[in-house]
């Protein structure tokens, strides 16, 4: 099969057409002939060298695919040879083929192409994690979404705004602030123009907050909270670090939380594999969320993806067309 390389660790020229063999099933997996795959911040965090898969995945980048399932390993149920499906991957989502657990595999929402149920996986599970099961985002509570015209932040304004909160988002541009209001938020921020801790304070403080700057956003995220707030990080592109004031999280009672997704365990990703299924997979068959599409490139064109993505030129998800 054709799949993309990480030569060695640097910039997206290091994203290298090779050939390897197919993979088989092991217990519990299916093979999917992979149409489209999802190009996501931690792909090219790995191929920096900055994020290593975790023991037993692929070597190859690529965290989410859709496509055919084309065989099944032992142990496998609910599925068969020639379901559709979309699939959150523990890595090798760049290939024409790839192995991945079978209860981390969705069905391909009605109505949806298999183009746009790739874009579902990574950023649906991430969402719905860190939001809901992890922040316990309620009706009615004021949402603040960073980077809302990322793939993560279109999923997450909409996800917010579906479930009854009232959605507020930054972006680095009147374009994609008004792409985050079409998709459901109350207001968005320009960063590079307003201050979004005077913004969000001035409308009581926001209940929860979805972060993936880090560095010094992280105080003003907390100055930002609501009382009893919750501020939830999932990635850190301005740095890991910063200097708190913890006396602030006792007086105002404060969350501080988050996650990664990667590194969980198969079992905790079938878990929020089933809450999509229940609470989102009819959302988006009755049309009231979608994936919002950026880019698409081939498969063999991913440094170019990969140049796109951290641009952040893109508004919504970038595509490798695979099959």
């Amino acid at each position: 099969m054709k799949a993309i390389e990480i030569s060695k660790p640097g910039g997206p020229e290091v994203l290298t057409l090779i050939e390897r063999p197919v993979p088989e099933p092991a217990h519990d997996q299916v093979v999917i002939k992979v149409a489209y795959a999802g190009v996501n911040r931690p792909d090219a965090l790995q191929r920096a060298g900055l994020y290593n898969p975790p023991k037993g995945a692929s070597d190859l980048p690529g965290l989410e695919a859709a496509g055919e399932v084309i065989s099944c390993g032992a142990g496998v149920t609910g599925l068969r040879v020639g379901d559709q499906v979309c699939a959150l991957l523990p890595g090798g989502g760049y290939a024409e083929y790839v192995a991945t657990p079978a209860a981390h595999c969705l069905p391909v929402p009605e109505g949806l192409t298999l183009k746009q149920a790739a874009c579902l996986p990574e950023t649906f599970f991430t969402v719905w994690s860190n939001v809901f099961m992890r922040g316990g985002l309620q009706a009615g509570q004021r949402f603040l979404v960073h980077g809302g015209s990322s793939g993560i932040g279109t999923t997450a304004i909409q996800l917010g705004k579906a479930f009854g909160a009232r959605v507020f988002a930054t972006a680095g541009s009147d374009d994609k602030c008004a792409a985050c209001v079409a998709l459901g938020a109350e207001a968005a921020f320009n960063y590079r123009e307003d201050d979004f801790v005077e913004k969000v304070q001035a409308l009581g403080g926001a209940d929860l907050i979805l972060d993936m700057v880090g560095g010094p956003y992280i105080q003003r995220n907390l100055k930002a909270l609501a009382d009893d707030g919750t501020l939830v990080q999932i990635a850190f592109l301005q740095g890991p670090k910063a200097e708190l004031n913890l006396v602030q999280l006792m007086t105002r009672r404060l969350t501080l939380t988050g996650s990664t997704l990667r590194p969980q365990s198969d079992l905790a990703k079938a878990r929020i594999a089933d809450q999509l299924r229940a609470h989102v997979w009819p959302l988006l068959a009755a049309g009231k969320v979608a994936p919002v599409m950026d880019q698409e490139f081939q498969l063999e064109d991913a440094a170019a993806a990969h140049a796109r993505m951290e641009s952040s030129a893109h508004i919504g998800k970038i595509v490798l067309k695979v099959g």
